[in-house]
């Protein structure tokens, strides 16, 4: 079952009750995993730009959609390489302020995984 995203501020967000205060995934069965920004942070020097190593890390199987919190101030972006492996896959990448990704998110159906950054 897909996890409700409600109140988001800068530094958490309340993900189905919970508030979690780092940057996280939600899985396809609406799990919800600590993101992995070393994947990213090793290459660039910054969690900001989404390498394809993590990209890798983030799809699933059967994903049709991906939903970026790109932080408060719309920060995070995809590498040219990370947006080939999603376009290769089939899986659609949306990048909005973590707010107005969390109001797509809780809208959406289907096959979704998310990525939230919850700083700036």
């Amino acid at each position: 079952m897909k996890p409700k995203i409600g109140k988001t501020g800068f530094g958490y967000a309340e993900v189905g009750g919970a508030r979690i205060s780092h940057d996280f995934l939600i899985r396809l069965g609406g799990e919800v995993k600590k993101r992995k920004k070393k994947l990213s942070k090793a290459v660039y020097g910054t969690s900001h730009k989404i390498s394809l190593e993590e990209a890798k890390h983030i799809y699933q199987d059967g994903a049709k959609r991906l939903i970026i919190g790109g932080g408060h101030f719309g920060r995070v972006e995809l590498t040219p390489d990370a947006e080939d492996y999603f376009t290769k896959k089939k899986c659609v990448v949306e990048i909005h302020t973590t707010p107005r990704a969390a109001r797509s998110w809780n809208k959406a159906e289907g096959k979704i995984i998310a990525l939230f950054h919850t700083t700036c």
